[in-house]
């Protein structure tokens, strides 16, 4: 039986939702990680970075496009000690600017990935994955990634439960 992980970076705090800004206590991809835990187990794993965004959207949205277009690896407060150990990782992530966030980045490229199983998921305002799979692809070195990851609107997570669960079911 793999040995799984869930890895996900997830903002709490103001976002775009649907047309306006919300203020959520929980994100939409860390609510989305919790549901695949409960579907296939593994252990919950959150990706964050040192220094934090602002909290105003737009003002992090900027921060956030800028460290994409420096290629920038902002430093994180934790790695997973123990990867070695796991050879199934569920990745979670918004779609930010068309990419992954550039921590996310840090911690996919800390690591040696062969052998190592990476199924993505992503939430976003109506993107998908943009180009996430392909820098993923490049970053994950010797990773067999799954590319049929699920993407989810942030907004419609949590009215999509049982499609999230019954989704990583399938993948394991």
């Amino acid at each position: 039986m793999a040995k799984i992980l869930i890895a996900y970076f997830s903002m709490t705090g103001q976002t775009w939702a649907g047309g306006d800004i919300v203020d959520l206590e929980k994100g939409f991809t860390n609510i989305a990680a919790e549901y695949i835990q409960q579907a296939v187990g593994g252990d919950l794993f959150h990706i964050e970075q040192v220094r934090q965004y602002a909290k105003d959207h737009f003002a992090m949205i900027d921060e956030a496009k800028k460290e994409l277009q420096e290629n920038a690896r902002p430093a994180l407060k934790k790695f997973c000690d123990d990867l070695d150990d796991y050879d199934t990782v569920f990745l979670g992530y918004p779609n930010w600017w068309g990419s992954l966030p550039m921590p996310v980045l840090t911690f996919v490229e800390h690591y040696d990935w062969t052998g190592k199983r990476i199924i993505p998921f992503v939430t976003s305002g109506g993107s998908g994955f943009g180009r996430s799979l392909q820098v993923l692809e490049k970053s994950a070195k010797g990773a067999d990634i799954d590319k049929s990851g699920l993407a989810v609107l942030g907004v419609q997570v949590e009215k999509n439960k049982a499609e999230i669960q019954r989704w990583a079911k399938e993948k394991i």
